[in-house]
């Protein structure tokens, strides 16, 4: 259960604002956003309050070596702004990218920056959202009044990451570092590297850091399914020699990156011992057959965790050269010198990199209330995995694992723009997802089938998020070819919108 959190109490020196809109958050999904709101609601009053001292989200928040998008581009990047790079980025590109947006389509006067909120509480007297936040490091406080709160904030703690609590940490005599508050003075040059971890960040540290430290060795408790290629499209290279615009080579190369993904997903369910032959196959090829079973092969079928691409192989390379090493196995505990294993083993290390994942949080650990009563989301059934049953005039933007986040960043501004404008033609102030009398005894199950998709960072929180029921309308599907048909196409005045 949410815990309202103090508030300061306004001074009578500063004012409450109003806005039609409040989006939270100014990363990939809250600048997409803000762009859609003003394409298509131009007369729309809005701010973006981003706690950050500038835009960029995760690719601020981020900045180890080799950060680099582990989606292609043409599909992360927004529909409306052509991606011209290689389809894996760096973050320096996403940010120019991003900065590029905002500059081009005047949304920085839209935007503060520092603004941390604390609680948000809706007033079913007023029809609305009152948002206390506070800015700079002063804490100065804030207080805006919005009739819709727009959610881009994410689903992840940005201050810290996770890492796991292990025996003995304390007695370790090196230095112990997440990736996602990655000391600026650390410095690798001839030290002996342990990463913990087997995701995408695990294998973007790798091969970076590679040459600059003695040695560095990947500690995987279990392995994890990559893809390997180069990082370029030939089509959109063909495309460019052709002096094609780009904004069409945009939507032919995303057109085409998205039929292959959609190809590739149906085959990891319909033949996945076929795929994960090709998926090892291509690794095999490169370090021996040896080492990609022992450390390369997972026991789970193809995408049921996220499968990150690794271009031009710079994993594997890094492997093969002998300046980088796989293990395998289990922490029993950390030594004065580095890590025991379960197996007996103990890897030394100067540096430890907890490379082990996201500490999840549920709509930007803000006090949300109705009425005063605390808000606890996991008492709720999402809605399309957009609104929450009960919680009025709400969105949030929850992305796709298995298809860009962005994706799904547009198909909601689309709902939500349209959706302000039907409350507008209505004539009402209030809009609320509830369960239909034909939903009352369907099943309440966790936000995500762990059948279906099951990484830790989500199975470790499941039970902060909100419950899903097992028809289309109450479950975030993850199917991005589906619902790009689905959700231009909801009824407004079905009965589980009830408006006010």
């Amino acid at each position: 259960m949410n815990v309202i959190a103090p508030i300061r109490e306004a001074a009578s020196s500063h004012a409450t604002e109003h806005f039609d809109v409040l989006i939270v958050g100014a990363g990939i999904s809250g600048i997409g956003s803000a762009y859609q709101l003003t394409k298509q609601l131009p007369d729309t009053r809005f701010v973006v309050l981003e706690s950050q001292e500038s835009f960029g989200g995760t690719w601020r928040t981020h900045r180890y070596p080799g950060i680099r998008s582990d989606s292609d581009l043409h599909t992360f990047g927004y529909s409306f702004k052509p991606w011209v790079g290689p389809p894996i980025a760096t973050a320096d590109e996403i940010l120019k990218y991003m900065g590029d947006v905002i500059e081009e389509n005047d949304l920085g006067r839209h935007i503060r920056y520092g603004h941390r909120i604390l609680s948000a509480n809706w007033s079913s007297v007023t029809n609305l959202w009152t948002v206390h936040a506070v800015k700079g490091r002063a804490e100065e406080p804030v207080t805006i009044t919005a009739n819709f709160l727009w959610m881009c904030q994410g689903y992840y703690r940005h201050s810290k990451g996770y890492t796991p609590e292990w025996r003995d940490m304390a007695t370790f005599k090196g230095r112990i570092v997440h990736p996602q508050v990655w000391p600026e003075d650390l410095d690798l040059t001839g030290k002996q590297v342990v990463v913990i971890g087997s995701g995408a960040t695990a294998a973007t540290i790798l091969p970076s850091i590679a040459g600059k430290c003695a040695h560095v060795t990947m500690l995987q408790r279990s392995p994890t399914y990559f893809r390997i290629g180069r990082n370029a499209i030939e089509l959109a290279e063909e495309l460019r020699r052709l002096q094609v615009k780009e904004e069409w080579i945009h939507e032919i190369v995303r057109r085409k990156i998205l039929f292959e993904q959609d190809w590739f997903t149906k085959r990891c369910l319909t033949e996945p011992e076929q795929v994960k032959k090709e998926l090892i196959g291509q690794i095999s090829a490169i370090i021996g057959p040896e080492q990609a079973a022992r450390h390369f092969t997972p026991s789970y079928r193809p995408w049921r965790q996220r499968i990150a691409f690794v271009p031009d192989a710079d994993l594997f390379e890094g492997i093969k050269s002998g300046k980088a090493s796989v293990v395998t196995d289990e922490i029993e505990r950390f030594t004065e010198n580095g890590i025991e294993l379960k197996s007996g083993d103990e890897l030394k290390a100067d540096i430890i990199i907890t490379a082990t994942g996201f500490d999840l949080c549920v709509l930007g650990d803000i006090a949300f209330s109705i009425d005063g009563k605390p808000l606890d989301f996991a008492d709720t059934v999402t809605y399309r995995g957009m609104m929450f049953s009960g919680v009025p005039n709400l969105a949030w933007v929850f992305g796709y694992f298995r298809a860009s986040w962005t994706l799904r960043t547009d198909l909601v501004a689309e709902f939500v723009c349209r959706l302000l404008a039907h409350m507008k033609a209505k004539g009402v102030q209030k809009v609320m997802p509830a369960l239909r009398p034909e939903d009352h005894n369907m099943p309440l199950l966790p936000w995500i089938d762990p059948e279906n998709f099951n990484p830790g960072y989500m199975m470790r929180n499941m039970h902060l998020l909100p419950k899903r029921g097992d028809k289309p309308e109450w479950q975030h599907s993850q199917d991005y070819w589906a619902e790009k048909d689905e959700i231009p196409a909801i009824d407004l005045d079905d009965p589980a919108f009830v408006y006010g």
